[in-house]
């Protein structure tokens, strides 16, 4: 089938390049010359795992290519994505559409024959209609239907989430529509995904409360980290007992700073203010956001008070710079709040990430500096702070990171290691809701009781 993907950002390259190699004719369209032109030479803008290969492969085949024109393509094409940027409006959060707009009124304008308009792009209940009420203005003598389409992928796992994917939401009431969207995704049949088909207004929601409930996950699990550091027990445990209920499940139990990147931040606050706008409040979603919020900023006292409770003309080495691992990207990441918190407090700061290091100088404030690797980031430090759990950071050389380091402080926000192992080493640690306190803190309270 002929395809063509509005926007060629994170959703829309992953999602063109995986249909391109279903075997699917797909066009990518970009309004900056300058990424287009890069694309075209096999350099891909954002780190994913597998995808500059999975690129360079389909467009040597011809099945993937980028152009800024989208009239040619889009009057061709069988099915059109929707796949641009919807960040969080400034003021209220609610999901900023001028893109999906946008993209919307340049579509109609080229459609020919029958087209499926695709909103890939996530987008609050309504969006749909709003494009169909467009379109129709437009043109009203098209002939095509509006489907929503969400994407279900997790950054680091695109690829794979793409192909092998838990569910794929189709939602639209045409059913000329719904045989071109089975069409596109039949690859998937071998797989067994499930297709799910729904209304369009249905589909849209999915993704927002998807995302909201594992947000919900997350955030649970950190204030249970909390008061386990409070009355002496291992979150861990706590979350394994948890998860092997399988109606709780073990996903995203993990404590650590909060939740970051380009979906749950902008997600939650985008269904707030729907459900805010429809006389429903989320009350329990909105909880999550502000107690997240809370989370990122108290990881920087957490840290402070390993310290000793001050920061002040101490340099502080920080691993993991991303959201997560294995993606470049540094939206909404805990490390943001957490180094401003040690600059407030009068630290020097040196970082380091495998990949996230350029994105970081963009959104960190001045003054950071970025080492080469992980051991020369910790030399000279008064104390080091795992804030991302890249695998590198895994299995780190302790002797010789003690040994680089002016003060044996290491904070693990992450929960990477055993606290038996490193304090055996020399430091002092500290982790995130485990109970295991050192052996003289302990002894401290067994006296106070």
């Amino acid at each position: 089938m002929k395809i063509v993907m509005v926007g060629s950002g994170y959703v829309g390259l992953v999602s063109g390049a995986c249909l391109a190699d279903f075997g699917h004719e797909v066009v990518c369209v970009d309004k900056v010359e300058e990424k287009v032109a890069a694309l075209k030479r096999g350099e891909i803008p954002i780190f994913e795992p597998g995808l500059s290969e999975l690129v360079r492969t389909n467009a040597a085949a011809g099945r993937l290519s980028f152009t800024t024109d989208l009239a040619g393509p889009v009057a061709e094409a069988d099915a059109v994505f929707i796949a641009v940027g919807t960040p969080s409006r400034r003021g209220d959060g609610f999901a900023d559409l001028s893109y999906v707009y946008a993209a919307t009124r340049e579509i109609a304008g080229a459609i020919s024959g029958h087209t499926v308009i695709v909103t890939k792009s996530t987008v609050p209940v309504g969006t749909g209609d709003e494009v169909e009420r467009i379109i129709r203005e437009l043109r009203p003598d098209a002939d095509f239907a509006v489907v929503s389409n969400p994407e279900f992928l997790r950054e680091g796992a695109a690829i794979e989430d793409f192909k092998r994917p838990d569910r794929i939401v189709v939602g639209t009431e045409d059913e000329r529509a719904r045989t071109v969207m089975a069409d596109i995704y039949r690859p998937l049949y071998l797989n067994n995904a499930p297709i799910l088909n729904t209304g369009r207004r249905t589909a849209e929601l999915t993704k927002y409360a998807a995302n909201a409930f594992l947000a919900t996950k997350i955030t649970f699990i950190n204030e249970i980290a909390d008061l386990c550091e409070q009355v002496g027990a291992n979150v861990q445990d706590v979350a394994r007992g948890m998860g092997l209920d399988n109606r709780i499940g073990s996903k995203f139990l993990h404590a650590g700073p909060g939740y970051g990147g380009s979906c749950f931040p902008k997600d939650t606050l985008a269904l707030i203010k729907t459900a805010q706008d429809y006389g429903t409040p989320a009350r329990i979603v909105e909880t999550v956001a502000a107690v997240n919020d809370q989370r990122k900023r108290a990881m920087g006292r957490k840290v402070i008070a390993a310290c000793g409770g001050s920061v002040r003309g101490k340099t502080i080495a920080v691993l993991g710079l991303t959201f997560k691992p294995n993606t470049d990207d540094m939206r909404d990441a805990p490390s943001i709040a957490v180094v401003t918190a040690l600059i407030d407090g009068g630290a020097k700061i040196r970082a380091y990430d495998p990949e996230g290091m350029e994105q970081a100088k963009a959104v960190l404030p001045a003054g950071v500096t970025y080492c080469k690797d992980a051991y020369e980031c910790v030399a000279g430090a008064d104390a080091a702070v795992i804030v991302t759990e890249w695998n590198i950071f895994r299995a780190l050389d302790l002797d010789r990171v003690k040994a680089a380091m002016a003060a044996p402080v290491l904070v693990d926000l992450r929960n990477v290691y055993r606290a038996e192992q490193v304090r055996a080493k020399g430091f002092t640690y500290a982790d995130v809701g485990r109970g295991d306190m050192a052996a003289e803190e302990q002894a401290g309270i067994d006296a106070a009781a």
